[in-house]
Order: C-alpha cells, then structure tokens, then sequence
C-alpha cells in the first residue's frame, strides 16, 4: 500500500505534468504559426512581378494611382478613402523590392499583433490552458484565413481597420483613445461607424463620441488637402460605391453583391438593399449590444463586423476576417455540438466555397455568398449562450461507450462515443474531406508513359496467374446491349448513392456503428491515396493496341496525349487501386457485418460483385485493380480496429437522441441507481 501510493503523483507532481504537455503544445503551435508564416513569405515574394502585391503596385508602383496629379478616382482601380491614399502617398518614394518586402512583412506583423490582441480579448472566466494556447491557435487560424492570403496577394490595407478596432476595444485604457483609434479605422473602411451605437449603447459615450469626432475630422482634413478627390469619393461614388470590381462579382460577399447575383438590377435591387441593409444593421446592432452587456465583447465586436460585412455596398475577400472573430461564440448546450459552430466558421474562412458546397445549379446560391450566409448566421441567428447560462462554462458532457478491449496491449484505443454525431458537422467534415480527396487525387496524376508501363506490369502478372479476362469480357458484354446498358448504367450510378445510403442509415438508425463505418471508409480512402500517387496506371481502356471498348466514353484518340478532354475532369490513371470496388466491397461488409436480417446480408455482398463485374467490363480497371481496392479496404478495417478498438454491438433501433451504444461482449453494466437514471433524464 505505501509503495502504492509512493507511486502515485502528488498533486504538485500532476500540475507539474499538466504544465509541462501544455507547454510543448504552445511551442508545436507556435512553430506551426511560423511555418505558415514562412510559406506565405515564400508564396508572395516567388511569385513573378507583376503578379503579386497587384493592388498595392496599382497604387504606389512607377506608374501607379498615387503618382498622377489627376484624381486619384479617374479610374476605378484605387478603392480605399482619400484618407488611405493620403497615408499611402509617402510609399510612392520607396523602392519597389524595398516596398515589396516591407510590405509583407509588415503585414505579418500586423496579423501576429491581431491574433495577440484577439486572444487577451476572449471573454472571462478563461482557463489556464485556453490562456495558454489561444495566442498561437489565433495566428495559426489567421494565417490560413482567405483574408489574410488575400491581402498578402494583393497587397490590401485591410488588416489595419480590424486591429485598430480590437485595439480601441481591448488594448488601449481610456474611452478618448480608444475612440480614437476607432475613428481612424472608420476612415479607413467607413461602414466602421457603425461601432459608434455599439460603444453608446453600453456606456462607453466618450468613446463613441471620440469615434465619430475623429473620423469627421480625418475626413475633413483629408478634405482640405484633396478636395476633388473627396468630393469624388463621397459624392459622386457615393462613399465608394462602384470602385474596384464589377459588384456582382463573386469576391463581393455582401447584400448589394448577392441581389445582384440573383439578377436583381436598377431601382428595384436599390430599394431592396437599403431596406434588407437597415434591417440586418438594426437587429444585428442589437444582438451586439446584449452580448456586450453580457460580458462578451470580443464577441459583440464580431458581430458588428459580420454586420459591417452585410450592409457594406463591396465586400471584397480580404475585407471579410470579422466574420472569423465570430468563431468565439459558444453555441449548444452539450459538449458534442459544442465545435460545430467554430469548426464551420474555421471551415467557411479558410476553404475555397467550391470545396465546402456541391458543384449543382440547385446550390449554387449557397455556394456563391456562403461567406455572407455565415456573417448574417452570425449577426442574426446563430443562439450564442450568455455568460449566465449553465451550459456556459459547463456542457453537458458527452457519453462514452465502455472502452474496447483487445489483444493488441501497444495499440492506442481511442474511448467510442456513445452518441450520435452532430449531423451539421459530419456534413461539412464528410464534404471538406471529399473535396480534399478529389484535389489530391486530380494532383497525383503521372505521365502517361509511366502509367501505360505500369499497366503492362499488370497485364503480365494476369497473363502469369491466368487472370486475363478484361479483353474476352469486355467484348462478351458489348455484344449483348441490354448488359452493355446495365453495366456502364451500374459503373455509373451506383458508385455515390449506395455508400452515402449505408452511411444515412447508419446515421439514423446505428449511431455507433456509424461512427465505426465512416472511420473505416475514410482510412480506406487515405491509403488508395498512396496508390494513386507512387503507381500510376492506365485502365484496360487506356491502353493502345489492347483492343478494350471503351462502353462510357466512346472510342478514345490515342495519338492525344490527354484524350480529347477527359483529363480535365479526373485523373485517367488513379486506377490502382480502384477505389469504384474498394468503397463497394466496404459496403458489402459494412451491411453483412451490422445487418440484422441474412436476406439483407446477401444483398449487400451483391453489391462489390455486380462492381466487380462492371468495372472489367466497361474496360476501366484491371482485375487486380479490384484486389487492390480490396486490399486497402482491408487496410481501412485494421487501423480502425486499432485505433479504435473491437466494434461494439449496439441495439438495432437507434433512438432519436442517439444513446444507443451498448458495452462489448461479455462485459456486465453494472445497474444504474436512481439517482444516476435521474440525472440521465434531466441531461436529455
């Protein structure tokens, strides 16, 4: 017993420890930060003059705005105040690889000095560990935001009005600094202004007052030194409306850019825009003053960004990181939902829109304004919990199913959450996830050279082990059309639809085992990812003198080195391994392993045998392109065996809550009393 508890570590001890991991994490995320930043150092001063800092040469380069004597509105190409342009003036003397330079770094600086000031700003109580680590997760996240590698392309001024901001809010003491620094970030984007009603409304009137008195006196001596430039700005453009791109452009992420994408024009679409602007900025604007009286400034701040975001005539995209600062919002009652907020946000601010949301003309107003979508969520929607709330600091907790046990002692089982997953978030995961396959599979293209050698490395091992039926089946089938027409109808359709059904079903119906079979599928997909990339191979259809019918495609021109246009659309050699077989074959297993019923068993193992048979037959894969897919399927199994443990059974009705996890074998549960079966109804 005494060496027992000398083996234990006292509570110093374990403090000590607790440090020490979060220690390391600070450091790893703190070398992630600057690895990024390094890329985006490198992305920016690689690229080809000309080509990078574009808005910034436009302005002060040997030809730009700032150097003719005209207005610097003659054209549309400078879009900021005539405020920016005269701060900007003085940099016309710099040399351009000096400004180059100068200016990308010092925007680096800019967004570390953001992330700081964001994560000082995070609402109270805060934990050691969030003080900790919240400075480099801001910069990391700021660094991969669109904004940010936005303005660093184009060398924008946009970072500064947002750092001015969160400096007047949380940096600075005193309300006449504060507005003051506010009012100059107003000068710089003026739909800043309206932070004023945001400072008034929760008794910071000095601030406000300093706000707007700084701002009109900017603007008023920027209007003695350049008057036909301001009138020019603010009269005939109407505070800027109209400079920079065509508004219906896609960068332009606000009301007035979506009505005009929705082919809204003229009188009408203006009436409509100040009308949906006054109410997004009215409710919003309310919405921001609760959570400021709440104690969430950070927070209110967001939102009169996301608002700031809505009602400005152009958003471009490096005008759009307030909508990130949203992510601070806590959103949901149990501590499973409590990441589908900030991982949407994270999602939304740092992937291109085409990645999150489908290529169908039904979604493509989704997709063209998703930015705006989360700004408006965010000012309008979005339920944040209040400071006051229970949930606040303490979420219900998730539920776990008992931990696996396994032969493997070294194998890192990871606990098996016993409730259904937040159906946003799977969506969004399960999408990005996707996307991002389809990228790396379009990028591990080889030559065609390497891929037709490869292929006849396949076609030898099939003639050695007698293997080689693609050419006999594919012209056995071609002459019987009704087969021809199922096969290539089969190849076709079947690929999506039947793996997405076992994943909704399992969803709805088998929590648990969904959690399993997503877990399976998509280590499946990661190591066909190491096929497609270090063996490429051309299909049976692919090959020139082989004498393979192509049945989907037509009769393809071999004398083109990327076959007519195909490989526009996919790469033509991620055929090892076929991944068309491996996804079927999951499947068959997955229903054969979880179905209830044995009719349904053999129905589903029918499925990888029609894909089998459809994949040679339409000349698209090699028959051991099929071992291959079932290789890595066996792949996906083993490693969620390991990390994850035996599947554990589970009833076969899932409840709509999702509690429907149950312990593995031969383990008893022990009874639960009633006080435990009272505090599990008042969680639900």
């Amino acid at each position: 017993m005494a060496n027992a508890e000398q083996s234990r570590p006292s509570g110093a001890g374990r403090a000590g420890l607790v440090a020490a991991r979060l220690g390391t994490v600070r450091a790893v995320l703190w070398l992630i930060a600057g690895v990024l930043a390094l890329r985006q150092i490198a992305v920016v001063l690689n690229t080809p003059r000309g080509e990078r800092l574009t808005d910034l040469e436009t302005w002060v380069g040997p030809a730009g705005v700032l150097h003719v004597t005209g207005s610097l509105y003659e054209s549309t190409k400078f879009t900021g105040t005539p405020f920016s342009g005269l701060v900007l003036k003085p940099l016309t003397r710099m040399a351009e690889q000096a400004l180059g330079w100068g200016w990308t770094f010092g925007t680096l600086l800019l967004v570390v000095a953001l992330g700081l000031v964001a994560a000082r700003a995070l609402p109270q109580p805060v934990t050691r560990r969030s003080t900790l680590l919240a400075a480099p997760v801001a910069v990391t996240l700021l660094m991969l935001s669109l904004p940010v590698r936005n303005t660093l392309y184009l060398g924008q001024t946009s970072i500064i009005p947002v750092l001015l901001v969160l400096a007047g809010c949380f940096a600075v003491r005193g309300e006449r600094i504060s507005g003051v620094l506010i009012g100059l970030a107003a000068a710089l984007q003026p739909t800043v202004l309206l932070f004023v009603p945001l400072l008034w409304f929760t008794g910071r009137k000095q601030a406000a007052a300093s706000t707007g008195a700084t701002f009109a006196g900017v603007t008023a001596l920027t209007w003695a030194a350049m008057p036909h430039d301001s009138y020019t700005y603010w009269v005939y453009h109407l505070a800027g409306v109209g400079l920079g791109g065509r508004a219906d452009d896609l960068a332009n992420q606000s009301l007035h850019g979506a009505l005009l994408r929705l082919g809204l024009e003229g009188p009408l679409e203006i009436a409509l825009f100040f009308a949906l602007a006054a109410a997004v900025a009215a409710f919003g604007m309310r919405r921001a003053i609760h959570y400021a009286r709440d104690g969430q400034l950070l927070l209110a701040v967001a939102i009169t960004g996301c608002v700031v975001v809505a009602v400005s005539p152009t958003s471009w995209k490096h005008q759009l990181l307030w909508v990130l600062l949203a992510v601070v919002g806590r959103v949901g009652t149990r501590a499973s939902g409590r990441y589908v907020w900030p991982v949407a946000v994270v999602l939304v601010m740092t992937l291109p829109a085409k990645m999150m949301v489908p290529n169908m003309g039904v979604l493509h107003p989704l997709r063209d304004n998703v930015v705006l979508l989360a700004a408006l969520a965010a000012a309008l929607a979005v339920p944040f919990l209040s400071r006051t709330s229970e949930y606040y600091r303490a979420p219900i907790p998730t539920e776990y199913a008992p931990k696996a046990e396994t032969r493997f002692s070294w194998a890192p089982l990871l606990r098996r959450v016993a409730t259904r997953p937040n159906l946003l978030l799977e969506l969004l995961l399960i999408r990005v996830t996707y996307a991002a396959y389809q990228r790396t599979r379009l990028e591990a293209t080889g030559s065609r050279a390497a891929a037709e050698e490869h292929a006849s490395q396949i076609l030898a091992a099939e003639k050695a082990l007698f293997i080689d039926i693609e050419h006999w089946f594919n012209h056995a089938v071609v002459q019987v059309d009704w087969l021809r027409t199922f096969f290539d109808f089969y190849y076709t359709s079947f690929h999506f639809v039947v793996p997405l059904s076992v994943l909704g079903i399992l969803y709805w119906r088998r929590p648990a085992d969904y959690r399993w079979a997503r877990t399976t599928i998509g280590f499946t997909t990661v190591l066909a990812l190491f096929g497609f990339f270090f063996y490429p191979l051309a299909p049976p259809r692919l090959m020139p003198g082989l004498g393979i019918i192509d049945t989907i495609h037509g009769v393809q021109d071999f004398s083109k080195p990327d076959y007519g246009r195909l490989t526009e659309l996919t790469n033509q050699y991620a055929a090892m391994p076929s991944l068309h077989f491996g996804w079927s074959l999951w499947c068959g297993l997955t229903i054969a392993i979880v179905a209830p019923r044995v009719w349904m068993k053999v129905l589903g193992l029918l499925h990888p045998t029609f894909t089998v048979l459809a994949i040679v037959a339409t000349g698209n894969h090699w028959v051991l392109d099929a071992v291959g897919g079932a290789a890595v399927v066996g792949g996906g199994f083993a490693l969620t065996y390991i990390l994850t443990g035996p599947r554990t059974t589970a009833p076969r009705k899932g409840r709509g809550a999702g509690h429907d996890a149950a312990p593995p074998r031969g383990r008893e549960q022990p009874q639960p009393t009633s006080s435990q079966e009272s505090a599990a109804v008042e969680r639900r």
